[in-house]
């Protein structure tokens, strides 16, 4: 429960970060439009249409008379042509309007009340302090927060319909994808702020965050390269600094995490919670003080939901390999089937090579975030994954035994060998 709660609290503080630095960073931004090129590309056609008109009278195409009245029409164009920039001013300025706060505002409050949601939906306050609501109530109540999460982009989308240009509105659309998993959505927003405001430390690391969901919380090369560039602008950037910590938490690279989240403490930038962060940097410490502590704690397998059996082995082919070397960590984690939902895992379960084989239970009490459960998905593809490297993700080098479209509800255990070399 403690990995989960920091998690989720690092999560907010990454989203949260981007969305604040995204709203500190901004000021009036102007632009200088010279009209002076205007006069040359008036004289530039006068001398096209010019020539096309003594072509013509050449040819005997036109008259004298139609040739000096086109010639006379033609001069007078050009003098209105110009007569009209001089009244103009040689340049305009543009100016952008700061963005209002009541877009940073509006978000952090609908980020923090929709994750309190899901977390009081989850189960885990309620245990503590108030009986389980009926399954009814339960499934009205997703419905309806599914409802108004739908009917919030609704209105971003038909916003950036009619202001292609609201930088605010693309923003808040792309942090609404990461939220239900829409990952692509989300870079695409994310590219419509950086078309329009230019590139930045804080929109780079937004898109280097969804491309890790994205791809299984994996670091791979697009997601580096996009922590490289906004490292190169901001080295302190709160998001992206925030985003490499997490993923070494996770991994149990704790030095690292710490590393990184003091560089976001340490740089006073308001736009970050530093109380929290601080927090998991002190949890962080006492992870790596205390190594027994590093594994989580196992989860109560009792839960209410699905409760999907699987039998995870290895073929005799891969012990032989397994046994020469270091004992590798395993991954057993299952996604939605359905793309719609997004690829992070809905369960999961980690655990050593040594100890397989065994038999885990996926439920809701493995779930890595309490916006993303067993219980939302019908069907599952499950994911047994030796890893090389120790870190998440299905990486060249790793063994893996996967099975596709698994029904939540299947009562009867199912049964995987581990016997592919992931090319």
């Amino acid at each position: 429960m403690p990995e989960l709660i920091i998690f989720i609290v690092v999560f907010l503080l990454l989203i949260l970060a981007v969305v604040w630095g995204h709203f500190i960073k901004q000021g009036k931004n102007t632009s200088i439009v010279d009209n002076s090129h205007r006069d040359d590309t008036n004289v530039t056609l006068y001398h096209e249409h010019k020539a096309e008109i003594e072509k013509d009278f050449q040819q005997g195409s036109i008259d004298e008379e139609n040739y000096q009245y086109l010639l006379a029409e033609l001069n007078k164009s050009l003098l209105q042509d110009i007569e009209e920039n001089k009244k103009a001013s040689a340049s305009e300025v543009i100016e952008n309007k700061n963005i209002s706060i009541f877009w940073p505002v509006t978000l952090t409050f609908f980020i923090l009340g929709f994750s309190f949601f899901m977390y009081h939906q989850s189960g885990s306050y309620e245990k503590l302090s108030q009986p389980m609501q009926t399954a009814q109530d339960h499934q009205m109540s997703e419905q309806d927060e599914a409802q108004k999460m739908i009917d919030y982009i609704k209105s971003l989308i038909d916003l950036t319909v009619k202001e292609p240009d609201n930088s605010d509105a693309w923003y808040g659309l792309g942090q609404s994808f990461v939220n239900i998993g829409e990952f692509d959505k989300a870079i695409e927003a994310y590219d419509q702020v950086i078309r329009i405001e230019g590139e930045s430390a804080e929109m780079l690391g937004a898109k280097a965050q969804a491309n890790y969901y994205k791809e299984n919380q994996t670091i791979s090369p697009t997601v580096q390269g996009y922590i490289d560039r906004a490292l190169a602008i901001d080295p302190e950037d709160a998001s992206t600094n925030i985003l490499i910590g997490m993923h070494n938490f996770m991994n149990q690279n704790y030095e690292v995490a710490i590393k990184h989240w003091e560089t976001v403490i340490h740089s006073g930038k308001t736009n970050v919670n530093a109380q929290a962060l601080t927090e998991a940097v002190a949890e962080a410490k006492n992870r790596l003080l205390n190594p027994a502590t590093a594994q989580p704690a196992p989860m109560n397998d009792i839960a209410t939901g699905p409760q999907l059996s699987v039998n995870v082995d290895v073929s005799e082919e891969i012990t032989n390999k397994l046994i020469q070397g270091e004992d590798k960590t395993v991954f057993i984690y299952a996604i939605s089937s359905d793309t719609q939902n997004g690829r992070m895992p809905v369960a999961a379960v980690k655990m050593r090579a040594s100890d397989l084989p065994t038999t885990i239970v996926l439920n809701d009490a493995k779930a890595m975030s309490p916006q993303a459960k067993i219980s939302d998905v019908e069907k599952v593809h499950i994911y047994a994954v030796v890893s090389a490297s120790g870190s998440v993700g299905i990486k060249s080098g790793d063994y893996k035994a996967e099975l596709l479209n698994v029904s939540v509800d299947t009562a009867e255990p199912v049964s995987m060998v581990i016997d592919t070399i992931v090319p």
